[in-house]
C-alpha cells in the first residue's frame, strides 16, 4: 500500500512539472515591438530560417531570436503571429507544417 501511495505521489508530482509548459493564452493590450537585428548568414545550403518567437515569462512576453535549422522532409516552417481578440493580443507560436 505504501508503494502505491509513493508511486501515485511521484506521478502527480511529475505531471505537475509539465503543466507550466502547456500552451496557454496570455493577453496583452498592445503587441510588443519585435527587436530589429541582422539575420546571420546561412550556415549551410538549404538551411531554413526559423523566425523569432515570443514566450510568456515573468508576467510579460519575452522575445527569443530566430535561428537556422535543418529542413524537415515534406514540411515547411509556419511563422508565428499575433492574434487579436476581445481580450487583447495573444501570441500564436510558429510550427512545422
Amino acid at each position: 500500500m505504501k508503494t502505491l501511495s509513493k508511486t501515485g505521489l511521484m506521478f502527480a508530482l511529475a505531471g505537475s512539472l509539465f503543466l507550466p509548459s502547456c500552451a496557454g493564452s496570455y493577453y496583452v493590450y498592445d503587441r510588443p515591438v519585435e527587436p530589429v537585428y541582422v539575420r546571420p548568414a546561412a550556415p549551410y545550403a538549404g538551411a531554413v530560417w526559423v523566425d523569432g518567437d515570443w514566450a510568456w515569462r515573468g508576467g510579460r512576453y519575452v522575445y527569443t531570436r530566430g535561428y537556422w535549422a535543418r529542413p524537415r522532409a515534406g514540411r515547411a516552417w509556419v511563422r508565428g503571429g499575433w492574434d487579436h481578440g476581445p481580450r487583447g493580443y495573444a501570441w500564436r507560436r510558429g510550427h512545422w507544417r
